[in-house]
């Protein structure tokens, strides 16, 4: 890895943390620039504007989430349990003490949802394709039977999306501490009520 890439590496690292935390309008590059100790022009070097630093926080943040949620899920067996470690996988992801502000995901949906830009794009391409992978592994617990036949994959999919929506608010605004056994009761009754 040359300097370069070590150092926009670093950035990046960086740039994630701080935008799940004060989301991605509160990255600017004098601040970046300031915690990293770089020049505001060397900063700017390795992304051009402040939109481009948005799009590579927000491609890190899906590799990331790629990695530590959805490839682990896909070793485990077909249907149900798939759903199952994607489910403790994303508790994990928002838990996560080293990301202090939660999930950046939470963050991005709220700030660029009416938004027109790049990182709008970005963002609606990674949301619709986690929309579509949650709604084939439903599917494919309903192939394998552990759905009930005339299950609704997408309806599924979207209320797993709500429930962990929802574990967000009450982690990161409520403090409320019991919200993973929220969830997890939630996820329970989901699974229960289209049960073959």
């Amino acid at each position: 890895m040359s300097k370069g890439e070590a150092t926009r590496e670093r950035i990046i690292d960086r740039a994630f943390l701080i935008a799940g935390r004060d989301g991605l309008e509160g990255l600017t590059i004098g601040a970046l620039a300031t915690e990293l100790k770089l020049s505001k022009s060397g900063l700017f070097s390795h992304f051009g504007s402040k939109e481009e630093l948005q799009v590579a926080v927000l491609d890190v943040a899906s590799s990331r989430f790629t990695e530590r949620v959805m490839l682990p899920a896909f070793k485990a067996p077909r249907g149900l349990p798939r759903l199952e470690r994607i489910f403790e996988g994303w508790i994990d992801w928002m838990t996560d003490s080293k990301m202090p502000g939660g999930c950046i995901f939470q963050q991005a949906n709220a700030e660029l949802d009416d938004r027109q830009g790049r990182p709008h794009d970005v963002l609606l391409e990674s949301q619709k394709n986690l929309v579509e992978a949650l709604t084939k592994t439903v599917q494919l617990a309903i192939t394998e039977g552990h759905f009930a036949k005339n299950a609704d994959a997408r309806q599924i999919a979207y209320e797993f999306e709500g429930i962990m929506m929802v574990m967000n608010l009450y982690l990161r605004l409520l403090k409320d501490r019991k919200a993973v056994d929220r969830a997890r009761m939630a996820f329970k009754r989901l699974v229960q009520s289209n049960a073959a």
